[in-house]
């Protein structure tokens, strides 16, 4: 097994050579009632999945985690944590490059990681809720591209080494990624904390004030990123006057993206 990933305090960890996928990991630990919060971290993947059942590659060398969390809370709620697990990313990418290409280290709503406007990262939280209000528990999923992008993806992708030139390896980007989202964990669960995650999250947004393109399942929309809505959704300004809010889609910028 590899080098030993530091953790903060409270969290335990799960590693595996190779698994399904970490968030399949995450579902049968909860269901043999694992409290968390627990960190499962593969190597390698062989059914990584990405958000609308897209496939998500899985090669190693690249940090394919998930954490496992009992929240607390309601589905709406547990939502929100897609917005810390996005600050949590660009803060780690932030502590792992060189300080010229950290400037352009963005975030692309609802929840991907941008550097020089390539896909470096994504995120996929999955949960389920027996009885009550609240989620049983809650799967935050996460893939961040360290070595390795695939090159045939919707969006430009790209990898940590290919914008800085220098590698890393899974263990240091794993305890950058732990220890960012434990700070942002800790906001979020103060009274009123979503509004911190809320502001944070659109100063490290591209595109806001500007006019984006959103692909949405049944058409497509053009408008400016006005800003986002208290429980995270995106809201466009039309050409035609009124704001839509947005809840799931995916956004390009500028007119070339949108024929990639």
């Amino acid at each position: 097994m590899a080098e030993r990933i530091g953790l903060p305090a409270g969290y335990t960890l799960s590693r595996h050579d190779e698994i399904d996928s970490t968030n399949e990991e995450a579902k049968r630990l909860a269901a043999a009632g694992a409290p968390g919060p627990v960190w499962i971290v593969a190597d390698r993947q062989t059914a990584g999945r990405g958000r609308r059942g897209r496939v998500w590659t899985s090669p190693t060398g690249n940090l394919m985690c998930t954490l496992l969390l009992r929240p607390g809370c309601g589905p709406a709620e547990a939502g929100e944590l897609s917005f810390v697990a996005g600050l949590a990313l660009h803060d780690a990418a932030s502590a792992l490059l060189p300080e010229d290409v950290v400037q352009n280290v963005k975030l692309k709503w609802p929840n991907d990681l941008l550097i020089n406007a390539k896909k470096a990262s994504g995120i996929l939280l999955e949960s389920e809720s027996v009885g009550g209000t609240n989620v049983s528990w809650l799967a935050i999923g996460i893939g961040l591209n360290l070595m390795h992008f695939p090159d045939d993806t919707p969006y430009p992708a790209t990898s940590l080494i290919a914008e800085s030139g220098q590698s890393l390896t899974v263990e240091r980007a794993m305890a950058a990624l732990a220890a960012a989202f434990d700070r942002w964990y800790a906001i979020w669960q103060q009274p009123e904390g979503f509004e911190a995650v809320r502001k944070a999250w659109l100063q490290r947004a591209r595109g806001v004030g500007e006019e984006i393109t959103v692909r949405l399942s049944n058409e497509t929309l053009v408008g400016v990123f006005q800003d986002l809505s208290s429980d995270g959704a995106l809201q466009l300004k039309l050409p035609a006057g009124g704001v839509r809010a947005i809840t799931a889609g995916d956004v390009f910028f500028g007119s070339g993206e949108t024929n990639q």
